[in-house]
């Protein structure tokens, strides 16, 4: 398994970071939540798309939910 990718909350684009993940790495995600910094991994197991927040687990079945999960919550920076 590729080493995790480590990026700042609005570093890469939402392309960038689909590409990570359908590439096999994890990329832990540094934002700012809940009043503090906090890591989000974001992972793909082959078939569904992951976050795992420090609150959370959820999950997306496509690629196209999961786009719009790291638009929404900050995670990418805009196209």
């Amino acid at each position: 398994m590729p080493e995790p990718l480590r990026i700042e909350s609005g570093e890469l684009t939402a392309d960038e970071i689909l590409d990570a993940l359908r590439e096999g790495h994890r990329v832990v995600v540094k934002t700012e939540m809940l009043g503090g910094v906090h890591e989000v991994t974001l992972r793909h197991d082959g078939s569904v798309f992951y976050c795992d927040t420090p609150t959370t687990l959820h999950k997306h079945e496509d690629e196209d939910g999961m786009r719009t999960c790291v638009m929404n919550m900050g995670y990418a920076k805009d196209e």
